[in-house]
């Protein structure tokens, strides 16, 4: 996609981010979020992110957040340090344009150069055919499926555990 444009996400972008994120929340099951967060917790978020040496990314059309993505920690404890998980939302109007494709491939190179060396997607909703697909396109298998663990929109949802080494990987001791 040669119109997009993807860079470190700034606090300039939160409400673009806190609205593409509230449609997420609102009508779909990629999040087992119930309530939007509003755009002061959003950037409470983006901050502590960032601030913890996470890859936070944005992708523009015309000038205009259309998707964001970002890796944070997939636990709190020490030994997963090395360990993060990703997040990619894009606006319903511009899915199935590439965007979300170009956001990972971008988000998997940042993680890997700041040292991570595994990424985990838990993918809400095991009818998100997209989003399984749009991983494994990237180089994640799928570890499992954990049956009815979140109920949204009156039914129990499944959460796809995804999987995808980064760098050097289990081969290599962390630095």
């Amino acid at each position: 996609m040669s119109d997009a444009n993807i860079r470190p996400a700034v606090p300039g972008d939160v409400g673009a981010i806190t609205r593409i994120y509230a449609e997420a929340v609102e009508r779909g099951t990629a999040t087992f979020e119930i309530e939007a967060p509003d755009a002061a917790e959003m950037a409470r978020r983006q901050h502590a992110l960032i601030a913890g040496g996470y890859p936070y990314l944005v992708t523009e059309r015309a000038g205009v957040v259309a998707g964001y993505a970002y890796a944070g920690p997939y636990h709190a404890r020490p030994a997963y340090r090395w360990t993060v998980e990703d997040m990619i939302y894009v606006d319903p109007q511009c899915q199935r344009a590439g965007l979300g494709r170009l956001l990972m491939a971008r988000l998997i190179a940042a993680a890997e150069q700041r040292g991570f060396l595994q990424m985990i997607a838990v993918i809400g909703d095991s009818a998100n055919a997209a989003s399984v697909a749009l991983h494994a396109s990237v180089g994640f298998r799928r570890i499992g499926t954990l049956q009815s663990v979140g109920f949204k929109h009156g039914r129990w949802l499944d959460a796809v555990l995804m999987q995808r080494p980064l760098g050097a990987a289990d081969s290599t001791s962390p630095q």
